[in-house]
């Protein structure tokens, strides 16, 4: 070719520029005493800003957001177990999460990553025992509407499985928490909690009423009408009537109940942010935080998962995980977290052992009442 058909003027070649770095993307050129040379030799200049529109295309094809990047790290979605399964789908409440992550997209306001604390201690993003073949992996989001969503997994193959997740509404909503476990032990032990978490022992010094909107939902579900034991803790504080709350033996109760009654609950949750006013007063919103750091406190101080982390990756991992990512508002006391009763109140095995594959099952321990703390 000769010089006229492979390079281009100056002028097409600062507009072609232009175009590219509007999507963070640069031209390679050399500069010469006498023009610029484009690192492709173009018939015309037509060509040159079709294969510059082409790249931009490609890019914009292939960016992620933010929000993407946070989504995807660790590998998340996980398709397949760190541990042992006999199924076909390891993981169980893998769709809780899947279907929670595209609804926080595409119904919250300015959703954002809140990874603060997870950048100050990476083990709190992803966490592995690999001789026990278990792992922990969390998330943390914000948005207009909630101060605070963090969202944990627990894959010990058939062994565990847990899906944790719990969120704080913006303190200018004086409205309950969201909580959110699920856990299952060998795939024959279930045990399920969804609730609207009150901030008050009286519903009605909250800014809206809510429990009337959950009744008609719960109504429907049999299966998840359980009844929680007072054994372990106290059900009069940061429950609620309409909680939903379930042990059950078979798994069909996880697709055919759980999963649209936990969608539902969330949905619910989302309408009665969006219908409530918020406050403006200074004093009304440090007053909510006040009672959100109750709820923090209280939980960090009784919830039995932390002997289940505790086992899996070492004491003092745990009191951090606990003190500064799940309640991250409660005060870390002197010695750390006093560990509860393993879930089913047998508490650490015998001879200092720790169950296999996290399994709070593994020595024995029948009753699961323990776990039913929301974290």
């Amino acid at each position: 070719m000769d010089s006229e058909s492979s390079s281009l003027d100056s002028s097409a070649m600062n507009s072609i520029a232009k175009t590219l770095q509007k999507s963070n993307l640069h031209t390679r050129t050399h500069a010469t005493e006498t023009h610029h040379q484009t690192p492709f030799a173009f018939a015309s200049k037509e060509q040159a800003q079709i294969h510059a529109q082409a790249q931009i295309q490609a890019h914009e094809e292939t960016k992620t957001t933010p929000i993407e990047e946070a989504q995807a790290a660790h590998g998340m979605p996980w398709t397949d177990t760190i541990g042992e399964s006999e199924h076909d789908e390891p993981l169980l409440y893998m769709p809780f999460w899947e279907w929670q992550m595209e609804h926080m997209k595409s119904s919250l306001t300015n959703l954002r990553c809140d990874d603060d604390t997870l950048d100050a201690n990476p083990s709190f993003s992803f966490n592995a025992n690999l001789d026990k073949k278990a792992r922990i992996v969390s998330q943390c989001y914000t948005s207009d509407e909630y101060r605070k969503i963090r969202m944990t997994y627990y894959d010990a193959g058939d062994n565990t499985q847990v899906f944790n997740s719990v969120w704080y509404p913006d303190p200018k909503y004086n409205l309950p928490i969201l909580g959110i476990d699920l856990l299952s032990f060998n795939r024959k032990k279930f045990l399920a909690i969804v609730d609207f978490q009150p901030l008050y022992d009286d519903e009605t010094d909250h800014a809206t009423t809510f429990e009337h909107r959950l009744s008609p939902i719960k109504e429907q579900y049999d299966s998840l009408k359980g009844k929680m034991s007072s054994k372990f803790y106290d059900e009069t504080q940061f429950f609620s009537q309409q909680m939903l709350f379930a042990r059950f033996e078979d798994s069909a109760v996880v697709t055919d109940d759980l999963l649209p009654a936990f969608q539902r609950y969330v949905m619910m949750h989302n309408r009665l942010i969006r219908d409530t006013e918020p406050a403006t007063a200074p004093e009304d919103i440090a007053h909510v935080m006040e009672r959100q750091t109750a709820y923090d406190t209280y939980s960090a101080e009784r919830d039995p998962a932390t002997g289940l982390f505790a086992s899996m990756f070492g004491k003092e991992w745990a009191d951090d995980y606990v003190f500064d990512f799940l309640f991250s508002l409660s005060e870390k006391k002197e010695g750390g977290v006093v560990i509860p009763p393993m879930f089913g109140g047998g508490g650490p095995p015998p001879g200092g052992g720790k169950p296999s594959g996290g399994n709070p099952f593994a020595q024995g321990n029948k009753d699961s009442s323990a776990a039913a703390r929301v974290r």
